[in-house]
């Protein structure tokens, strides 16, 4: 296994983070889980371009814009 191999672990993880953080009531936190998901996006970005997985690096791409519009839209 290559060091790419173990980016979908943190990026597993960091997207459980700013999943968390987004459903808080806090700005703050919101705002926080905003930029852990972009974060996320391209940890797995980066690991799918390792992996081949080529389905989930557009996935990522498409929920990164939807985040921007939303918080674009938020303010």
């Amino acid at each position: 296994m290559g060091t790419l191999d173990f980016v979908q672990w943190p990026a597993m993880v960091v997207t459980v983070i700013s999943s968390w953080l987004v459903a808080s009531q806090m700005k703050w936190k919101r705002e926080a889980g905003f930029w852990c998901f972009l974060f996320s996006n391209v940890l797995w970005v980066l690991w799918g371009w390792h992996a081949g997985a080529y389905a989930l690096i557009l996935l990522q791409v498409a929920l990164a814009a939807i985040n921007i519009r939303g918080a674009y839209k938020n303010e």
